[in-house]
């Protein structure tokens, strides 16, 4: 057997635990909405007490993370059919595993994230000829000289950019609008209320320190275009409106009341450093 490696990460990308183990559990139900045997192996392999997780999160949280990977994977799709090469950034990767869910054999992908997550990721997510590990922060400026075609590339930030600040995220798409040509980005957002309750009910609950909470909000995405003349939002949705589907109508209630509140949603921009169309 194996000897189950012990978790040395910072308190942000501890955070990185939480979907995993929530992709890891629906996996093993009897009917899976989403299937990620990697994210199985990766919890049976590491020294980390996961029943804090399992104990402490509830039902809507749980699904608010496969919701959000389903979302993905539908986008991603729809994007290599557009460009099947590629080229899709993984923002902030930790344990995700989109790849082995979209790979169309062609795409070219990169997965990146802070040096100690990467190097862990490593040991339980191969490198291939087509997919790179880029172990650098998003607000580096050398990770880009590794993606050749800059001309076409899709973001993805799952779970990721409401540990930043809005300064910080403005500034971070100012550097995306300057490094690429025309760029999509998907991601998952808060409220000022779903950052208030993530806080309480999943970082705290979860076992985690107040350094992993998450720090911005917005009640109106859509004000993201006063940042800049070169950012379009493509479409928003609750996280909910179509994973609920997935459901009977007597268990979508929670769902309906948590997309009504806005507590988490689902965006694609995209940021263009010209005036053509995508």
């Amino acid at each position: 057997m194996t000897e189950n490696k012990t978790i040395e990460l910072g308190s942000v990308q501890k955070t990185l635990l939480l979907p995993l183990w929530g992709r890891a559990a629906e996996t093993q139900r009897p009917r899976p909405k989403l299937v990620d045997q990697t994210a199985v192996k990766i919890v049976h392999g590491i020294d980390f007490d996961f029943s804090i997780i399992e104990k402490n999160t509830n039902p809507l949280t749980r699904a608010s993370w496969i919701a959000r990977s389903v979302y993905f994977d539908g986008e991603i799709r729809k994007y290599l059919e557009r460009f099947p090469g590629g080229p899709v950034v993984n923002i902030g990767c930790g344990f995700d595993t989109t790849f082995e869910r979209v790979d169309n054999g062609k795409v070219l992908w990169f997965d990146l994230d802070l040096p100690d997550v990467i190097t862990l990721r490593k040991q339980y997510v191969p490198e291939t000829d087509r997919r790179k590990f880029i172990d650098e922060s998003v607000f580096g400026k050398n990770w880009y000289e590794k993606i050749a075609d800059r001309e076409n590339a899709l973001l993805m930030m799952a779970g990721v950019i409401y540990y930043f600040k809005e300064d910080e995220i403005q500034g971070l798409f100012r550097e995306f609008k300057k490094q690429f040509k025309c760029t999509d980005i998907i991601f998952d957002y808060s409220s000022e209320k779903g950052v208030e309750i993530a806080n309480r009910k999943v970082i705290k609950r979860g076992g985690l320190d107040e350094k992993s909470n998450l720090v911005w909000g917005t009640n109106n995405i859509r004000e993201i275009v006063k940042w800049d003349s070169g950012i379009t939002v493509m479409h928003t949705m609750g996280m909910f409106k179509e994973f609920r589907k997935k459901y009977p109508v007597t268990k979508r209630m929670g769902f309906i009341l948590a997309d009504f509140l806005k507590v988490m949603s689902l965006c694609h921009i995209r940021i263009c450093n010209t005036c053509e169309d995508f």
